[in-house]
């Protein structure tokens, strides 16, 4: 165990300043508090923050940063409070611990929506004191190094976890040394085989390549000083899991890799950089396309250096990184290098955004994450948003965009701004119109084409790659279904109104948005909208706020013939229903309701119509009670015409259980499997295809139109939920007459479609 003069020298090396009173307390409290405490190791649990703040000196940080590494389990495992450690340590140690302390453990092999909220809380702790996730980086650290006493099942999970979450985390901010080791010591657990296998070839690489690695040094050191730059030369050998990585990418074996042994040059200046760079060149061949100029423009976790791979003096690839003294320690150490944090980090909070782009990056992506996304939507975006390699990408006047691997036009335009991305109908890449699921590479100039009217559509959050843009479409396509639901349901109520004759003041409508158990006026119309609200239950509680009456009398009425335009519910026998008293003619006509009390069939007439479609029947002097379904085109010719409407329902009791064909459109991602994902989504709901029409409405997408075959309307319920869900589809909906028109004769605008055929 460390003793504590040895911690405080270990700080007192690289800052001579440091407060050796705070640390000292720090090593007492904690050390009583821990007590007795053990590992699963055996071990006195005090080793635990001892190691993490001897991490912590490592990374050459503040002394608050190692006093929290003492302390940052206090809280949580001890009989500590914020109060007391706040009172002894002060508010700025006391948060961070607390930021901590509320940190639980995330568990990404279920409860999603846990791990979720938990993931977001680390966040926004990270977003305001960065020393978080530096101090939780080395408490990670610790754990994974003596993860061996731990069951074999927790192993598994913490270091899947530490995959995940922890290891990105630590690349994001460009501490590549440390992340590399979380990764080994992940990967050495999760997949045993790969990792034995992978060290075993190291090992004999290095033994094999020893002269070579020697050679190659001291000519490149020699080469360099002769043209006056004093270069320090060092061998690199890749870490395993990056190994792994690049296997698994490229789809090579392990005896194909030709660059697990890479050298680091580190010169004096950036000009020292381009002039090694053509010293190496000229001297030695250049392998082609292995050049990447990171100087010029960094990564985004602020990594500097030029790689480049040269055939070496044995005719082997050489891959090189040629980068300064202050770019190494970057590389190494990312945002811990930035010497800033010796002075605290809480209080110089801008300087560190403005100096380290990737905490402000980060800041700004923890924002867009943690506002208004849903918790089983977090995590996924979290993971596209953070843990991506990344491509970069121009404007058209030289503004440079950071997108991970695999990003579209579409994550462009959100990445500029959300408005650019609710608008965009199109994209140029280098100068040529392209389809928006085009892939971005690197050094593209995008320009994005806009429609102000336009708004995106749902199936585009299949399309793009960044949590950004996916929770931006989300939105704007939930805030649009809003929209439709209460325009939709202000009709309905209107047309409510007028067939009762009636207004509804101010005070009468929020008496009706209680009565229906709604908060206001908007929220009933949007109930309505979406169907929430029945036309039923509204009228009763339209009934009660305006206390209209409702006399009734009993009809007896024969049942018409199927005929053109129209479907008939046929019996051997008359039935009763009710209509009202002074039946008022036309739309305005007070609702009837007609009960059947028997088994029906529908003769179906191009409606399209299945068991359960609400169902409206019309009512003529002389002439028998006609029924339509709600949406059918014939109710508009009806609209002022001297009839009464009825309200009809099925009787679906004992009924013989057949197939009845509908008709369902959708608009679908152009790509291949498009066709047989939709298929296979709706022959796992057991409903059959007939028929099919498709054509291309844009080089992107295809609408769709099928007719298929179900028992009722809760089966189509279940087809139109099961495709609203599947990735690529939007626009899932019961077609329309014009739609069922075009099924039915196989044409779109007078022409034959030859893409239609028989399932």
């Amino acid at each position: 165990m460390m003793r504590q003069y040895e911690l405080v020298e270990r700080v007192q090396a690289y800052n001579p300043n440091a407060d050796e009173q705070l640390l000292n307390k720090a090593y007492v409290y904690a050390m009583q508090k821990h007590g007795s405490q053990k590992r699963a190791s055996g071990d006195p649990y005090f080793n635990h923050p001892l190691e993490v703040a001897a991490i912590l000196t490592e990374l050459k940080l503040d002394d608050a940063s190692i006093a929290v590494g003492l302390l940052h389990d206090t809280i949580e495992d001890t009989d500590a409070t914020r109060a007391e450690i706040d009172q002894l340590f002060g508010s700025e140690i006391a948060a961070i611990v607390d930021g901590l302390t509320k940190i639980d453990r995330l568990n990404l092999v279920s409860r999603e929506e846990a791990q979720a909220e938990n993931l977001r809380k680390l966040l926004l702790a990270i977003s305001q004191d960065v020393r978080v996730l530096l101090v939780k980086l080395a408490d990670r650290l610790h754990n994974m190094r003596t993860l061996h006493y731990m069951p074999a099942e927790k192993q598994r999970r913490i270091a899947q976890e530490t995959m995940d979450i922890y290891a990105p985390l630590a690349g994001r901010m460009g501490m590549q040394d440390l992340r590399n080791e979380l990764e080994d010591l992940s990967f050495r657990i999760l997949q045993p085989d790969h990792y034995d296998a992978i060290m075993a070839r190291l090992e004999q690489m290095q033994a094999d390549n020893s002269e070579a690695i020697e050679t190659i040094t001291a000519e490149l050191t020699e080469r360099l000083a002769e043209a006056g730059i004093a270069a320090r030369v060092k061998a690199r050998v890749k870490a395993p899991y990056s190994i792994f990585s690049k296997i698994e990418r490229k789809s090579i074996a392990l005896e194909q890799l030709s660059d697990m042994i890479g050298f680091r040059v580190i010169v004096a200046s950036v000009e020292e950089c381009y002039r090694t760079v053509g010293i190496v060149h000229t001297q030695w061949k250049v392998v082609p396309g292995r050049f990447k100029d990171y100087v010029s423009v960094p990564k985004h976790n602020d990594y500097q250096s030029i790689h480049t791979t040269i055939v070496g003096p044995s005719r082997q690839r050489v891959e090189l990184q040629i980068r300064t003294e202050e770019m190494d320690r970057i590389a190494e150490f990312g945002i811990a290098a930035h010497a800033l944090y010796k002075d605290g980090a809480s209080a110089n909070l801008g300087r560190i955004e403005m100096e380290s782009h990737a905490y402000g990056s980060l800041r700004q992506t923890i924002s867009h994450l943690t506002s208004g996304i849903s918790s089983e939507d977090f995590l996924e975006y979290t993971k596209l948003e953070l843990f991506q390699d990344q491509v970069f990408c121009f404007t058209p006047r030289g503004r440079l965009i950071a997108l991970p691997r695999g990003a579209t036009p579409i994550d462009f335009a959100y990445a500029l701004h959300t408005d650019i991305g609710d608008t965009c109908v199109g994209a140029k890449i280098n100068g040529l119109i392209l389809p928006l699921v085009t892939q971005l590479r690197s050094g593209d100039e995008v320009e994005i084409l806009r429609d102000q009217n336009h708004r995106p559509p749902s199936n585009w959050i299949g399309i793009a790659a960044t949590g950004k843009a996916r929770a931006a479409i989300r939105r704007a396509v939930r805030q649009s279904a809003v929209q439709r639901a209460y325009a939709l349901g202000e009709h309905v109520l209107n047309m409510m109104l007028e067939r009762e004759g009636v207004m509804l003041d101010e005070s009468e409508g929020k008496a009706l948005a209680d009565a229906l158990e709604q908060p206001g006026r908007r929220d009933l119309l949007i109930a309505l909208g979406e169907g929430k609200i029945g036309p039923e239950p509204l009228a009763n509680a339209l009934a009660q706020v305006k206390g209209i009456r409702k006399r009734r009398r009993k009809l007896d009425l024969p049942v018409a013939d199927t005929a053109d335009g129209w479907f008939a519910l046929r019996a051997t026998d008359r039935f009763r229903f009710r209509v009202p008293g002074g039946q008022r003619s036309g739309p305005n006509a007070t609702a009837a309701l007609a009960e059947l009390d028997f088994h029906t069939q529908v003769a179906l007439s191009g409606e399209g119509v299945v068991p359960g479609d609400r169902l409206v029947g019309i009512l003529e002097p002389g002439k028998p009670l006609m029924v339509y379904p709600i949406h059918s085109d014939a109710l508009t010719q009806k609209h002022d015409s001297d009839v009464a409407w009825v309200d009809v329902r099925w009787n679906l009791k004992g009924g013989e259980e057949r197939p009845y064909a509908t008709v369902i459109s959708m608009e679908s991602v152009n790509r291949p499997g498009s066709l047989a994902q939709i298929s296979s989504a709706i022959a796992a709901c057991d409903a059959n295809i007939n028929n099919l029409v498709m054509r291309m409405i844009s080089p992107d997408f295809h609408q769709m139109i099928f007719e298929i075959e179900v028992r009722d309307l809760a089966q189509l319920t279940d087809v139109l939920a099961t495709l609203k869900r599947s990735p690529g589809l939007s626009a899932v909906q019961r077609a329309g007459i014009r739609e069922a028109g075009m099924i039915s004769t196989l044409e779109w605008d007078g022409k034959v479609d030859r893409s239609a055929r028989d399932d």
